[in-house]
């Protein structure tokens, strides 16, 4: 059993710890930081019921442009806990906080060379 809840701080290094054991573009604490201090509403981590977070997504808002919408950052989980809908869950997460802060999500590419990581739009 896994709860998606939104991340704190406390979660950073567990989030960069499943960062670097999943993917190729690893990113700095700074970077973290960052994410939560300017949207902490959207970033989520998969959390097993020993306390152990086995997965997250990174997520913010692209405001610069004309049109406002939503970025997914990052999407992480560990290779024990793939194939149980939980990256699914992370971005419906996500989505529906980009939504009710009237951010829509875009969905618009997807840097991977894994197929099972495309996302249903």
């Amino acid at each position: 059993m896994v709860c998606i809840r939104k991340a704190t701080v406390d979660d950073l290094l567990a989030m960069q710890a499943c960062n670097l054991l999943c993917l190729p573009e690893n990113y700095q604490m700074k970077y973290y930081f960052y994410h939560i201090l300017s949207w902490p509403q959207l970033l989520y981590v998969a959390e097993d019921y020993n306390g152990r977070i086995v997965g997250y997504v990174l997520a913010k808002m692209e405001e610069e442009s004309s049109e406002c919408h939503g970025h997914i950052t990052s999407l992480a989980v560990l290779r024990t806990h793939r194939k149980l809908g939980i990256a699914t869950k992370l971005m419906n997460a996500a989505q529906i906080a980009m939504e009710q802060a009237n951010f829509p999500p875009s969905l618009s590419f997807l840097k991977s060379s894994d197929r099972r990581c495309d996302y249903p739009r």
